[in-house]
């Protein structure tokens, strides 16, 4: 990865301040933007006055809001409605592409974000409008674009990539903590004892807070910590040992419940795609 310094940074960031000031103040019903960032940088905390559609061709990102994180692997997308503030994280080399739209229908239209699973189509239809967005030609064939590429973001599978998080207190600690370093053998009871509660009133607390279960937060929590290795290319093997599953058979039933693939499969799909 890029190493960042203090000059680069500010560039990044003026980069940043400029392209959100140029969509703010169009009046277009749909933007596309495409840029290519550098691991380790993180776009502060933002809004938008469109809907985004934030598509990752390569790397992983990490979207944080105060409902929660949300992680794009390459060939997903994030749905982040208008207004929501949030911060985007690159946790490796990123080219993503953004589809920003005023009046978002279908999966667009979602109140709260989304992950989504982005087809081939999506995928060319979107290089499509950014090339024409660079190259102005055909009007009416720009427009047929981005009307079937709207058409085809309603249609696109959700996946369970987001991870709710509490703002603050001492569940937020342990939250984060757990997030650096992941375990899918973590017990309620350890939780439960750190905060002082019985099991029964942690079970309880916990779902209220971030709307599942233990069990269903910690697999993705898990999840979460392996996307970044995988995408990178290191063996599924060392990846599912490191992340304390104690054989690839358990990583995998659990990638697939989660990402609706085997983690082999996963890393296929991406590397053609």
């Amino acid at each position: 990865m890029e190493k960042l310094t203090a000059a680069r940074l500010q560039a990044l960031n003026d980069e940043h301040v400029r392209n959100l000031a140029r969509m703010e103040q169009s009046n277009a019903d749909v933007l596309v933007h495409s840029t290519d960032i550098p691991g380790g940088y993180v776009v502060p905390l933002h809004r938008h006055r469109r809907a985004q559609f934030l598509c990752v061709f390569s790397g992983v990102v990490l979207v944080a809001t105060d409902r929660g994180r949300w992680m794009i692997p390459p060939g997903h997308a994030l749905v982040i409605p208008q207004g929501l503030e949030h911060s985007v994280e690159m946790c490796s080399d990123v080219s993503m592409r953004s589809v920003y739209i005023h009046a978002p229908t279908g999966q667009a239209a979602s109140p709260e974000p989304a992950v989504l699973e982005v087809t081939e189509l999506a995928r060319q239809l979107i290089a499509t409008a950014v090339q024409q967005g660079r190259v102005p030609d055909d009007r009416g064939r720009a427009d047929l674009v981005m009307a079937l590429l709207l058409d085809e973001i309603g249609r696109l599978p959700e996946r369970r990539l987001g991870l709710p998080f509490p703002a603050s207190g001492r569940l937020a600690g342990l939250c984060r903590d757990f997030v650096d370093h992941p375990s899918p053998t973590a017990k309620i009871d350890d939780w439960a004892r750190q905060l002082h509660m019985s099991r029964r009133t942690f079970t309880r607390f916990f779902r209220q807070e971030m709307g599942v279960s233990f069990v269903t937060w910690r697999q993705q929590a898990c999840l979460f910590a392996c996307l970044p290795r995988l995408a990178a290319g290191e063996p599924v093997t060392r990846v599912a040992l490191d992340a304390g599953y104690e054989s690839v058979p358990a990583f995998t039933t659990m990638f697939r419940r989660m990402l609706g693939t085997s983690p082999r499969a996963y890393l296929s799909s991406r590397a053609a795609a």
